[in-house]
């Protein structure tokens, strides 16, 4: 869920806008990032249980403005959903069901449009092995692998995305058309720091229990020699039985502090 350097560290903590707020390379590059965080946050809800991950990734942008690139980071949030309350209130038992890596996988182009930068790709969320299908409709799983269309347009320092998934998001069943819309801002403070805040919604389809908006504020720092630190305090307004579904103790969209460091080279 990311692209390089100074939009990755800006997005590092909260996991949740990417490829979309940097212009086409002036020539063709390659990249590689691999960093960690307190808690993997995409889109505002913990995907790891509030507990650390490790994230890392590549990419190649070309000067024409195409680009394409692959992103992974450690979950919990898959084999959490065979030990929630539900599941084992409908089975009897918990269920062993694996999914511990996402793995991303995208492309897309830039371009110029009257002094707007655009941004327009397709992103493939993979889980690694996952068995989240077995848990069967009758309890709102499908596969979680989703894949998404979206557009992008940065105009200054304001970026404004809209993602569309082409068939179920993230393991719900009767979910096509979902759609998630955010803005950000990315203010630079000088002295290599950064400060990106972000609110965005997510509208599931078919599924309105799920919906939610998101909010951060990210503070940055460019330790310079392809070193960066970033610090997030990060919300949601997610119903609470809606998103504790991975453990009766605990709530993925509440209210956090991340904290990430990244390696660019």
């Amino acid at each position: 869920m990311k692209l390089k350097s100074k939009l990755l560290l800006a997005l590092l903590a909260v996991s949740g806008v990417a490829f979309a707020d940097e212009p086409a390379a002036p020539e063709d590059s390659l990249s590689y990032n691999v960093g960690a965080v307190t808690q993997y946050r995409y889109r505002g809800i913990s995907q790891t249980k509030g507990k650390p991950a490790l994230q890392g990734g590549a990419d190649f942008a070309a000067a024409s403005g195409w680009y394409v690139g692959t992103w992974a980071s450690t979950i919990s949030w898959i084999a959490d959903n065979g030990n929630s309350p539900a599941t084992v209130s409908a089975f009897g038992s918990k269920q062993s069901v694996n999914g511990p890596v996402e793995l991303d996988v995208y492309g897309g182009y830039k371009f110029d449009l009257n002094g707007i930068a655009m941004d327009v790709g397709y992103l493939k969320y993979q889980y690694l092995g996952n068995q989240l299908a077995q848990l069967g409709q009758a309890n709102g799983f499908v596969n979680a692998n989703t894949d998404e269309l979206y557009a992008a347009a940065t105009f200054g320092m304001f970026t404004l995305k809209d993602s569309y998934s082409l068939g179920n998001l993230f393991g719900t069943y009767n979910s096509k058309g979902s759609q998630y819309l955010d803005l950000s801002a990315t203010v630079d403070l000088g002295n290599g720091y950064s400060f990106v805040p972000h609110v965005g919604r997510q509208v599931f389809a078919n599924n309105a229990i799920y919906n939610y908006t998101d909010y951060s504020l990210t503070v940055n720092k460019d330790l310079g020699k392809g070193l960066s630190a970033s610090v997030a305090a990060v919300g949601t307004n997610a119903l609470t039985n809606s998103y504790t579904n991975n453990d009766a103790n605990y709530f993925q969209g509440r209210k956090a502090l991340v904290l990430g460091v990244k390696y660019a080279f």
